[in-house]
């Protein structure tokens, strides 16, 4: 089963009122910004496609407010791939998929980004695995659509 456009807006019209813990932006207001991001910096449009539902799926496993708070890791950078596949290629997909290990591999290699985390972010960093060691950010960025996913 894959989502169109229209159950895409739906779900953000329901769920996207929902403000990340400690973060002071909605998930609606967070998807757009990166959106907003990603193409004032010239990103392809798929790029800016991905950066728009990379957090999808938070929405889709709706484990409610702040799972990290419970010790519950989420997995949202899967749960939105079966909905969003067919409607989109790997160019967008892939993106999504790798955007935790982005955060673990930026965490690793940029101190300055680790330190704007917030609290749940760094909570949900612990969940993930934490920051990559050396040899985690070199077998990250080797892959296919790594560097897209750093972007996101």
């Amino acid at each position: 089963m894959s989502l169109d456009i229209s159950d895409i807006c739906t779900l953000f019209a329901r769920k996207g009122g929902r403000a990340y813990e400690g973060e002071g932006v909605t998930q609606l207001e967070h998807a757009l910004q990166a959106a907003a991001i990603a193409e004032a910096e010239g990103a392809s449009p798929p790029l800016i496609a991905a950066a728009l539902l990379h957090d999808l799926g938070h929405m889709l496993n709706d484990l409610g407010d702040t799972p990290t708070l419970r010790g519950l890791d989420d997995r949202h950078q899967y749960a939105a791939l079966p909905f969003l596949r067919g409607r989109f290629g790997d160019d967008v997909l892939e993106p999504i998929r790798l955007h935790v290990e982005a955060k673990r591999f930026l965490c690793a290699t940029r101190a300055a980004y680790y330190d704007g985390l917030s609290a749940d972010s760094r909570r949900s960093l612990a969940l993930q695995g934490g920051p990559y060691d050396e040899a985690g950010v070199a077998a990250f960025i080797a892959r296919p659509h790594a560097a897209d996913a750093v972007k996101v």
